[in-house]
């Protein structure tokens, strides 16, 4: 690989680590060389996680960490400076939308629950803002590092029936500029934090919404591609080389920046 992509070495912590997109993207660090710091909050995902890296050659540090917990987290980057020296890279992928503050199709928004709203903002806002405030002050003492967040194409316009992933997805977006700007200003251009905005992708969180139980696909799915030039849903795989090129030196410029990985989608009108 030129070695201007490389993240050979670099210690990366992963939030969500259990989850299918930091398993996708930790697996892909783990063979980039990076030693990876695998983050969940549920340990029998994370347990298993692990050993899958480790079985793929992958130098791995399991952790059980609670994203909305500063403390738990100030403990982690403590145990991972004295294990490992430093903290180069942050990936704040825990996140996702909860069924329960999913609207159905017809149900009105006065009717949400807020109890419902609010776990799902708190979980997606503040779970990226605790950790990259903690790890950030690593990386700020270092005067170098790379954060990488999950935004949504549900922060370029209105998605319906998911007001509160919605908002909070919004929000991480601004941080992401915002966080950016505060590393650069204060502690110089080796700090850089960005974020990705993946498409349409299948996964546990959204397949009910998007395939039926008999494998056809949903009205909501068929209105997403009708406006996805590429006429497909992304592969989990496919959000790999976004993150991993923010992480690495031929990104050395680049921060503030929320980067669509979304097959055209944010960018087609739909006529």
């Amino acid at each position: 690989m030129n070695e201007m992509f490389s993240i050979a070495g670099k210690v990366a912590v992963i939030t969500g680590a259990g989850g299918v997109l930091g398993g996708s993207i930790a697996r892909s660090f783990v063979k980039a060389g990076a030693r990876v710091v695998a983050m969940d909050i549920r340990p029998e995902q994370l347990e298993k996680r692990v050993e899958e890296l480790r079985a793929e050659g992958g130098d791995v540090m399991g952790v059980i960490g609670n994203v909305l917990d500063i403390e738990s987290l100030k403990k982690v980057a403590d145990d991972i400076v004295a294990q490992w020296g430093r903290i180069d890279i942050l990936l704040n992928i825990a996140g996702g939308n909860m069924p329960g503050a999913t609207l159905a199709p017809d149900q009105p928004v006065f009717e949400m629950k807020i109890t419902d709203w609010e776990k799902v903002t708190n979980l997606n806002m503040n779970g990226t803002v605790y950790p990259s405030l903690v790890f950030g002050e690593v990386m700020a003492r270092q005067r170098s590092g790379s954060i990488v967040n999950v935004s949504s194409m549900a922060a370029y316009s209105a998605i319906t029936r998911v007001p509160g992933y919605s908002a909070a997805k919004t929000a991480v977006s601004n941080f992401t500029q915002w966080m950016a700007t505060e590393m650069a200003l204060k502690y110089g251009d080796g700090v850089r934090v960005n974020a990705i905005a993946p498409g349409f992708f299948i996964g546990d969180q959204n397949r009910a919404v998007l395939i039926n139980p008999d494998g056809s696909l949903t009205e909501r799915s068929k209105k997403v591609l009708a406006k996805t030039p590429m006429k497909r849903f992304g592969d989990i795989s496919e959000l790999n080389g976004t993150v991993q090129f923010l992480c690495s030196e031929a990104a050395s410029f680049i921060t503030g920046t929320i980067i669509p990985v979304d097959g055209g989608f944010s960018a087609f009108s739909g006529v």
